[in-house]
């Protein structure tokens, strides 16, 4: 099974990247996921089941540790054509 997650973490600030934004750059591009794309309104990636959700429980862990006060999170399971 493949999964696409897409996420946004605030508080938003547009002139400088805020701790928490980093942190969760820095677990998508870290994890084996494919297709990531970060970018300041929102950040998509795909993989397999396993990967996505350890790439997603330490998002949540460390972007809250980082000063996130919300995440907002959608995950689809997408078709391998997809």
């Amino acid at each position: 099974m493949r999964l696409r997650v897409e996420f946004t973490t605030e508080p938003f600030d547009l002139d400088e990247a805020p701790a928490h934004a980093l942190v969760a750059r820095e677990v998508v591009e870290s994890a084996e996921l494919d297709a990531v794309d970060v970018g300041p309104f929102g950040n998509t990636a795909e993989g397999d089941v396993g990967t996505v959700l350890a790439a997603v429980d330490a998002l949540l862990r460390r972007t809250l540790e980082a000063g996130a006060t919300r995440i907002t999170l959608q995950v689809n399971v997408i078709g391998e054509g997809e």
